[in-house]
């Protein structure tokens, strides 16, 4: 296996930078696996005046810049995703939504149809909707027809060390606040999910490679 054959596409909204954390760990996770990697961001919809109102939302906003924003090229170039979005009453935010909203002509066309595809969220509070964000995302993902790829149990020490939820990488900024080793945990369990993401890309991608040559 070839892992070079993974090529992996992070797609993520962040306001204030957890997600934005988290995707950064899930590249990385890819990029030491040997997968080429694209790291982009869905546009910011929300007026001057709501990013404004919060600080964090502005710096981060600003930071993040030089983050390329997702594009329909970025699906068709990679051959496994990973989309993040934060919570918003259980639901996936607008900006990502919007962008996924954008991809019907690919759909038609199968372009995302069987590549693995993974999620990951961050709320506030432990219990702030994360499950239902990960399963509203992957509504998405089913329609594609891509292979959903779920955290699972498949690292039982990573499960419980980050609260053991098989549904997606996810992160409560209240308890990362309470507990000094859980965010370098679920950073830790987003490497693990790049890892895992580029290995099955690429285990696919020459599987494809081997029936075309059969």
């Amino acid at each position: 296996m070839r892992t070079t054959d993974a090529r992996i596409a992070v797609i993520y909204y962040s306001s204030t930078g957890t997600v934005h954390r988290l995707a950064t760990a899930l590249a990385e996770g890819a990029a030491d696996r040997g997968a080429e990697v694209r790291l982009r961001r869905a546009a910011e919809l929300a007026p001057a005046a709501a990013i404004d109102s919060n600080p964090q939302w502005r710096a981060h906003l600003e930071s993040t810049d030089h983050v390329a924003s997702a594009t329909h090229d970025d699906l068709v170039w990679a051959n496994g995703y990973a989309l993040g979005s934060p919570t918003r009453f259980g639901n996936v935010s607008s900006q990502l939504r919007q962008f996924l909203d954008t991809t019907s002509s690919l759909w038609e066309r199968g372009v995302m149809a069987n590549k693995p595809a993974t999620g990951f969220t961050a709320s506030y509070s432990t219990h702030g909707g994360q499950e239902s964000t990960l399963l509203s995302l992957y509504n998405t993902l089913y329609h594609w027809g891509t292979l959903v790829l779920p955290t699972g149990y498949v690292d039982k020490d990573v499960a419980a060390r980050t609260g053991g939820n098989p549904y997606g990488v996810a992160l409560s900024q209240q308890h990362a606040a309470q507990d000094a080793g859980l965010l370098d945990a679920v950073l830790d369990a987003a490497r693990l999910q790049g890892s895992r993401l580029a290995e099955v890309a690429a285990r696919l991608a020459v599987g494809e490679l081997e029936e075309a040559a059969a």
